[in-house]
């Protein structure tokens, strides 16, 4: 039943018309647990809350399904102003993007553009930009643009996907580049033929490029909500004698939020993936596919109401 949930909801996840629907009519049936609104003040306010509470934060001006120049443009000028906000407020706060926003699925030369325009103001704001991993068909452009950017830039990161055979020796690739990767799990749905297909061949994957990338001395982003992985991240720390500057745990906005506090409370840096915006629904969808108890979370509100 779990995995027939998952695959649906990821089904759901890539429905233009749903899309447009959820746009029309705002954020509810539950979303507004793992979004934070829909505007800049809404995230700023929540930015500082979690900042507060001794947390950093990534966020994440959520667009997808970009059809023309001009939505792509307008989804650059929404992390400049973002960028801006974060540093008007003095906040702990990174950005988080996804190249099909900035019209990946157009052309390379938009996507170079508007990714300049944003970081040439991230580099004034001393604000850090990850590129967001997103399905196995565009993996290897977005690593190719995340090289040439990172050519001329220093405040760029992305992200690396566990459950894909290639991983690893994506790891050892970057390494030249001395990256600061956000490794993950991965949460699309692929095919066995580019991923692997069972939980636990995963979770060793996962330990291994975590292992990998911390011993080549890059900055590692832990993002998991998995405690067998803290642990075990923990642990390898420890016996490495790897400073707790070199790493960070990340967890999503909404989402096991008293573990959250506890490792703030033990020492470690913690990171809050932060999504805000109007197009929140096909990331909404993925946040239900992972957990069956965010499902259960969001019907309880609904039959609440």
């Amino acid at each position: 039943m779990e995995q027939i949930l998952r695959n649906f909801f990821l089904f759901l996840s890539k429905n233009r018309f749903f899309t447009k629907l959820a746009k029309k009519y705002g954020l509810r049936f539950g979303a507004g647990r793992f979004v934070a609104g829909e505007t800049i003040p809404n995230a700023v306010d929540t930015i500082q809350k979690l900042n507060d509470k001794g947390m950093s934060v990534t966020i994440d001006h959520l667009g997808e399904f970009i059809d023309s120049k001009k939505e792509a443009r307008e989804a650059a000028d929404g992390c400049i102003e973002a960028i801006k906000a974060i540093g008007e407020h003095h906040l702990d706060s990174q950005l988080s993007l996804k190249l099909t926003s900035m019209g990946l699925d157009i052309s390379e030369e938009l996507v170079m553009e508007n990714m300049r325009r944003i970081l040439d103001v991230a580099e004034k704001e001393d604000v850090f930009v990850t590129i967001d991993m997103e399905d196995h068909d565009r993996c290897e452009k977005t690593l190719e643009i995340f090289k040439k950017l990172r050519a001329d830039y220093t405040h760029i990161g992305t992200v690396l996907q566990a459950y894909l055979y290639r991983v690893a020796e994506d790891v050892e690739d970057l390494n030249q580049y001395d990256p600061n990767l956000r490794l993950v799990k991965g949460a699309y749905k692929e095919s066995p033929k580019v991923a692997f297909p069972e939980k636990k061949d995963v979770d060793e994957n996962y330990k291994k490029i975590i292992k990998m990338h911390l011993l080549n001395g890059n900055y590692t982003a832990v993002a998991t909500h998995d405690d067998a992985i803290i642990e075990y991240t923990k642990r390898l720390v420890e016996e490495n004698n790897i400073s707790n500057d070199q790493f960070e745990f990340q967890m999503l906005y909404g989402i096991r939020v008293e573990r959250q506090e506890e490792l703030v409370k033990e020492g470690y840096k913690m990171r809050v993936y932060v999504p805000y915006g109007n197009d929140w629904y096909g990331y909404f969808m993925r946040r239900l596919a992972e957990r069956p108890a965010n499902v259960a979370f969001v019907l309880k509100g609904v039959l609440g109401k």
